[in-house]
């Protein structure tokens, strides 16, 4: 017999593993392989440990064990960290673009750049407009409203240097659900009002500002003559552009609760700035 036939012979021989039990020679487990069968089983056994431990360290938390590997509150911080840095990039963009535009305008020239982005996930050219009850509603709404306005289709004089002489037409007509107060630094009065009404601007002047924030949603402010400036926020969506020119309550946004944080309904937040310093809304407008 040839090496190669005693090998393969070798091969097909089954042998028997066998436990018996020492006190009484009882055998008490046994299995019959072969060289081959021996070869697979042992294989598949090393194939599976090695495939369970892989899913052990993937799938539970033995994997913050290996050296290196960021445990679930480092991992949670790091992605924080990476939301709040984006967030911060952002808003540094906006601000570059609003001093930017804010120059423009007060050196008589056009904004450089608009800081509402249209959203390019929307095809625009597909939108049709069509007339509803509740648009008719609204736009017999905002005429009534302006019908009686005083500073409508007029400039402020040069010859007025102060507020007293000035009449703020009412952003929105509410209930006062929260007051200018400089303790807590709440620079404007909250106004709740039906959902979805139109927002008015306060005096005639130039949009300087429109963008959204985090905190505050959608945001409009409005430079005017003497140094003022009115600001809306929390609003639902935005009718003017920065560089646009308003009249005074002409609509310019929609109420509405945007933003994350300092709102808890749809209501409007409104501020008034004169010469820098904030000033008590309720003090120069009827809500």
């Amino acid at each position: 017999m040839s090496k190669n036939d005693k090998n393969k012979r070798n091969w097909r021989d089954k042998y028997r593993f066998s436990v018996i039990n020492d006190t009484t020679f009882e055998e008490v487990w046994r299995i019959r392989l072969t060289q081959y069968n021996a070869f697979l089983v042992i294989t598949f056994l090393v194939l599976f440990i090695i495939g369970a431990t892989a899913s052990l360290i993937a799938f539970t938390n033995l994997r913050e064990f290996i050296p290196g590997y960021p445990d679930v509150t480092m991992r949670r911080n790091i992605l924080m960290s990476a939301i709040r840095l984006d967030s911060l990039d952002r808003e540094l963009a906006l601000r570059d673009k609003y001093f930017d535009n804010l120059n423009a305008i007060i050196s008589g020239n056009k904004p450089p750049d608009l800081l509402s982005e249209p959203d390019a996930t929307r095809n625009y050219a597909t939108i049709t407009f069509r007339n509803s009850p509740e648009d008719s509603a609204l736009r017999v709404q905002v005429e009534r409203e302006e019908r009686f306005n005083l500073t409508l289709g007029t400039i402020l004089p040069e010859s007025v240097t102060s507020l007293t002489g000035l009449h703020f037409f009412p952003p929105v007509k509410g209930i006062i659900s929260g007051r200018y107060d400089l303790r807590t630094k709440h620079f404007g009065t909250d106004i709740v009002t039906s959902p979805r009404s139109p927002v008015a601007a306060a005096l005639d002047g130039t949009v300087i500002f429109t963008g959204w924030t985090m905190e505050t949603g959608f945001v409009i402010e409005i430079q005017h003559v003497n140094n003022i400036v009115t600001v809306y926020k929390h609003n639902a969506a935005l009718l003017k552009e920065t560089g646009d020119l308003v009249r005074a309550g002409e609509a310019i946004s929609i109420v509405g609760d945007s933003g994350e944080m300092y709102t808890s309904g749809p209501h409007l937040h409104f501020e008034i700035w004169y010469k820098g310093s904030s000033l008590d809304p309720e003090k120069h407008i009827l809500f």
